[in-house]
């Protein structure tokens, strides 16, 4: 209990609805929850992260925004706050240690000022975000999101084609076209599930506008 409150400070006076929490061990790769089931609950993260996203109807899927210790999972909240199912998934990309707020206790918990604004209040933060993805979803090119999706990561990137297509919302052949482009530019260096970042200036230049791989 001590953890989860130095964690999430907005639970400090809810000591009593957390004492009762278990914690859980999640190794990486588990499906915490799915899209279109019931929310069983909370979350709230102590180690690790959570990749939220959602399939498209061509089958593919859109990263929403990850979660991390301290933060709020918005599809979660708003399924708990409407009493509807989930909109998304959840899977953990981490070794991952959390516990479960149980839906009525959810409820019981946001009549605390304190943690009703957090609640809030990242809820803005995580509403703004999307709305950012979905304006580079709908107006970016898709060569401009691969760039700005590598910078940032430091060099090499341990990632694979795969999962920045999940990530981007494509399909794997499409990044690999464009990571191959971006090879023979002189901008990175492509190797098995690593890719190092050679000019992350053009990068930049091309995740801001300014440049084009034409």
């Amino acid at each position: 209990m001590t953890t989860l409150i130095a964690t999430y400070p907005a639970l400090t006076a809810l000591a009593d609805t957390l004492s009762g929490l278990p914690l859980h061990e999640v190794p990486a790769g588990t499906t915490l929850f799915r899209e279109h089931e019931a929310c069983a609950g909370f979350p709230l993260l102590l180690q690790g992260e959570v990749r939220v996203s959602r399939n498209t109807s061509q089958g593919r899927t859109l990263e929403l925004y990850r979660v991390v210790p301290g933060e709020l999972c918005l599809v979660s909240s708003s399924a708990l706050f409407a009493q509807t199912a989930l909109s998304a998934q959840g899977v953990t990309t981490r070794d991952t240690q959390l516990a479960l707020l149980p839906p009525a206790a959810f409820r019981h918990a946001l009549a605390d000022t304190a943690f009703r604004d957090f609640v809030l209040g990242l809820f803005a933060e995580r509403m703004a975000d999307l709305t950012a993805l979905i304006e580079a979803v709908a107006f970016q090119r898709l060569d401009q999101r691969l760039a700005a999706a590598l910078l940032g990561h430091g060099s090499p990137i341990k990632t694979t084609h795969q999962a920045l297509a999940d990530e981007l919302g494509t399909v794997r052949e499409i990044v690999t076209r464009l990571l191959h482009r971006f090879e023979r530019e002189g901008w990175l260096a492509l190797s098995r599930e690593s890719i190092d970042v050679r000019d992350p200036t053009a990068l930049r230049a091309l995740a801001n506008g300014t440049a084009s791989t034409a």
